[in-house]
């Protein structure tokens, strides 16, 4: 069991993610992500409710969620997993640290392993965590038609920023 005085946590964490090709660029932004954070033992917790990105485009926000990560049938995206480096950091204020994330991340029904470098800062009673890492549509069995596939990406670059409290 997780003891709340160890546990941070939010629910107005960012993903972003950024999709590049020479026929379109593609970002959507989601700003109602869960997280909870132990800093004792390291174990990291993620949920994204897949409904929450934000697009340019109106009918690209109506296409991912109909036709390329089905919404309905897959609401929530999730990450279970750890700070490896979790007893090498002393939260001390106001100094960057690097951690080394690594677990389970499940997108439309699909679970994968994960493991993606990141940062960690202690100010104002808050753990503020950031990281960049890549995704690959066809690794969750995500179907883009022959006609938009030269649209999208086959790597998806995705950002986290989030900022914690404790509980």
């Amino acid at each position: 069991m997780l003891l709340a005085q160890n546990q941070y946590m939010t629910r107005s964490g960012q993903v972003d993610f950024f999709s590049s090709t020479p026929i379109e660029d593609i970002k959507a932004i989601n700003q109602s992500v869960g997280s909870i954070l132990d800093i004792k033992t390291g174990d990291f917790v993620f949920e994204i409710l897949m409904k929450s990105f934000q697009f340019e485009n109106a009918l690209m926000q109506e296409h991912f969620n109909e036709k390329y990560v089905e919404s309905d049938d897959y609401p929530t995206a999730t990450f279970y997993g750890k700070l490896e480096n979790i007893a090498s950091i002393s939260l001390n204020e106001d100094i960057e640290k690097p951690v080394i994330v690594s677990g389970k991340i499940t997108i439309h029904g699909v679970e994968q392993p994960i493991r993606a470098e990141g940062i960690l800062n202690f100010k104002n009673n808050q753990i503020i965590a950031s990281s960049s890492f890549i995704l690959k549509p066809d690794d969750f069995q995500i179907k883009i038609p022959s006609i938009v596939r030269n649209n999208i990406a086959k790597e998806i670059i995705v950002n986290v920023n989030i900022k914690l409290k404790p509980m």
